[in-house]
C-alpha cells in the first residue's frame, strides 16, 4: 500500500519531488481562491476514530462526525498523494448533493467521486473551472461551518 510517511506540511509537499511542483500548483489556485480555507498538515486519523488515516494537506477544518457520533478534526479540503495521482477530497455541500460532484468532467480530472476527484498532473486540469469550486466551497463553509457535519452524519 502506498503512503506518505511524514510529519509535516514541508515534508509532505517534497515527499515526492517528482509531484512537487502539481502540488505547488494546486496549492497556489486553492489559497487565492478560498484563503478562508487556512492550510495545515493532516496527520490522519488513529485507528478507530472517524475519517480516513491517511495524511495530507488540509485546508480549512470541521468536526467530521459518524453515524455512531464519534467525531475528528478533519479538512474541508483535503489534498492527498496517491500512488499514481493526487486526489482532491471536498467535505461541503451544495442543495444536499456533494459540491464536487457538480463540477464533475469539467475539472479534466481523471476521475471523480461524489466529494472527490483525482489527477495525474496539474497541466490536466482546468484552473479556470478549480479556482470556481474552491472559492465556491470556501463561500459555503464560511456562511455555515456545519455544512460538512450534516452531510457526513448522513451518511
Amino acid at each position: 500500500m502506498f503512503r506518505v510517511d511524514v510529519d509535516s506540511l514541508d515534508a509532505y509537499l517534497g515527499f515526492d519531488p517528482k509531484r512537487k511542483p502539481d502540488l505547488l500548483a494546486l496549492d497556489a489556485v486553492i489559497r487565492k481562491a478560498a484563503p478562508a480555507l487556512k492550510r495545515h498538515f493532516h496527520e490522519g486519523t488513529p485507528a478507530g476514530s472517524a475519517g480516513m488515516r491517511m495524511k495530507m494537506i488540509g485546508y480549512g477544518r470541521f468536526r467530521y462526525a459518524i453515524k455512531s457520533g464519534k467525531t475528528t478534526p478533519w479538512p474541508v479540503v483535503g489534498v492527498a498523494l496517491q500512488k499514481n495521482y493526487v486526489s482532491v477530497y471536498m467535505a461541503v455541500t451544495k442543495d444536499g448533493q456533494p459540491l464536487v460532484k457538480r463540477y464533475a468532467r469539467t475539472l479534466g480530472e481523471l476521475r471523480s467521486g461524489d466529494n472527490n476527484f483525482s489527477f495525474e498532473t496539474f497541466d490536466d486540469l482546468d484552473a479556470a473551472q478549480l479556482s470556481k469550486l474552491f472559492a465556491e466551497a470556501a463561500s459555503i463553509f464560511t456562511r455555515d461551518e456545519q455544512n460538512p457535519v450534516r452531510y457526513m452524519q448522513g451518511e
